[in-house]
């Protein structure tokens, strides 16, 4: 099958700097085709820490920039999308392993002052022995720094931007792979393939935004013969059972100088994570080795009262950081920038291939690759992301609670839990997934705290096809649900009539 149509941008990878570009490129005007092999954020970008954050450690490093753009886009994204937006509050217990408190001082100073912060409180000096923060803590523990940055819920944050793109035009598909990109003059033939499938598409310019396949994709579906190489570090997380019952997260340096958080997490858990390891293997099969395990459970066993153990373990993933490969000695000290390499032959096809990258900083990425672009497209229109709300994200960082209570009042029959997990995760959204009903049973078939009509959303405007989609990505309910309301909603997923068996537990019920 051929599309007559050419598009202005044809982009392979659906993360979030994938899915931030189109975003970025159908706001300005662009046509758009995104084609992502697997799920929308089925790679890293739903296996981070979660946060929106400056980067405390690169200051270390001296990355000034990279720092100081993080810090500002924290206020940026907080208020384009406080539903999976919020602050955090972290503590960072000092020791005689750490620098001098001066130097600590100082370098939080600066991380209160670079990014020009507004809404964010400021950094406090902490007494361990006395502030409930200390509690958990072991004994040797007496001063702390508090200090703020924000969590993110990684997955949803790929969706919406996917969302908000194709509301404004982009044509998102996922479960299509990418076989072959070719120049033709000033255009790209490109073949793409779901489920044995082949279409071409015709497009001006391709955005190589494939993270941890990036080199691969140049090599093998472009055709380079030198490309461009990354460094592939992998992270892993782990989720325990609840550390301790305050809303604040810990920031721990461990005997190696890399740094570990313990954040609370999905109400009944708490992340820990990340390590740094050298990744030579497949990049689309990570795992959490027993090794990684065992290094995050001591290190955070080195700081809290009670040691961590296995039998606290819930859930571990790990996902591959693709970093652009700049020869530092440790995977620690490897870059975190973005680099953006364009190949560009005079009077041929660009191709703009994005090296390594964060969470945070991907809005601005893709506007530093807009501009990258801007000689290819002069007639596309300015920046505007900085000020515009992502879908369900159109109303005040600071009225989340009093929007939970609005819903909760119109959908009194609901458990007060559902009703806060849903608007966490739809924000202003959650109206119309719920709108008209006046029972539980309204919503359909439920999985546990999930309903038949949510399930519709997720399919009708999130791309979701499978359980894992739903349970993994875009949530974390996986955590959550029985196994016998999993399986249920595998056998619904799948077209079969399946019947969850009602739990016993009335805490998982919609109402």
């Amino acid at each position: 099958m051929t599309t007559d149509k050419i598009y202005d941008l044809f982009i392979i990878g659906g993360g979030i700097n994938g899915c931030g570009i189109a975003r970025d490129a159908a706001g300005r005007g662009l046509s758009v085709f995104l084609a992502e092999q697997n799920d929308l954020a089925s790679g890293t970008s739903s296996k981070s820490t979660k946060l929106i954050h400056g980067g405390l450690r690169y200051l270390e490093h001296y990355e000034f920039r990279l720092v100081r753009e993080a810090l500002i886009e924290r206020e940026v994204l907080l208020k384009s999308a406080p539903h999976i937006i919020w602050p955090l509050r972290f503590v960072l217990p000092h020791h005689d392993g750490l620098r001098p408190k001066a130097l600590l001082r100082l370098g939080l100073f600066l991380y209160d002052h670079l990014g020009g912060r507004k809404i964010l409180p400021p950094t406090r000096t902490i007494d361990l022995a006395s502030d409930i923060t200390g509690q958990p803590l072991k004994n040797d523990f007496i001063t702390g720094y508090e200090y703020s940055d924000c969590w993110v819920e990684d997955a949803r944050l790929v969706a919406l931007s996917a969302r908000d793109a194709a509301n404004r035009g982009a044509v998102i598909r996922t479960r299509t792979k990418c076989t072959s990109v070719r120049r033709e003059g000033a255009l790209w033939k490109i073949e793409i393939e779901r489920d044995g499938k082949s279409e071409s598409i015709t497009a001006r310019a391709v955005v190589n935004a494939a993270g941890p396949w990036v080199s691969n994709v140049l090599g093998q579906v472009v055709g380079r013969n030198d490309p461009d190489r990354i460094r592939m570090v992998k992270g892993t997380h782990i989720v325990v059972d609840r550390l301790y019952d305050h809303d604040r997260c810990y920031i721990f340096q461990n005997a190696d100088g890399r740094i570990c958080f313990a954040i609370p997490y999905e109400q009944n858990f708490t992340l820990i994570g990340t390590t740094d390891k050298d990744h030579k293997d497949d990049p689309g099969k990570p795992e959490a080795s027993d090794e990684e395990i065992d290094y995050l459970l001591r290190a955070v066993s080195e700081y809290f009262r009670l040691p961590v153990t296995r039998e606290q373990l819930r859930w571990a993933y790990a996902g591959i950081r693709p970093l652009y490969d700049d020869g530092a000695s440790k995977a620690q000290e490897a870059t975190r920038d973005y680099v953006l390499k364009l190949d560009k032959p005079e009077g041929q096809a660009p191709v703009l291939s994005i090296f390594g990258g964060k969470i945070t900083t991907a809005r601005k990425l893709a506007e530093a690759v807009m501009k990258e672009l801007q000689p290819f497209f002069p007639a596309m229109k300015g920046p505007w992301t900085a000020t515009a709300s992502l879908p369900g994200g159109d109303f005040p960082w600071n009225e989340v609670e009093s929007r939970v209570a609005a819903l909760q009042k119109t959908y009194s029959f609901l458990k007060p839990a559902v009703i806060r997990r849903l608007f966490r995760a739809y924000g202003t959204d959650a109206e119309k997934i719920l709108e008209g009903a006046r029972f539980a049973s309204d919503l359909g078939q439920s999985f546990g705290p999930l309903s038949e009509r949510e399930i519709a959303w997720l399919r009708e405007h999130e791309w979701a096809e499978t359980a894992d989609d739903i349970l993994w990505r875009r949530s974390k309910l996986g955590l959550h649900l029985k196994s016998e309301e999993q399986q249920a909603l595998r056998q619904f997923m799948e077209g079969k009539d399946a019947k969850p068996k009602k739990s016993k537990s009335k805490s998982k019920e919609l109402s």
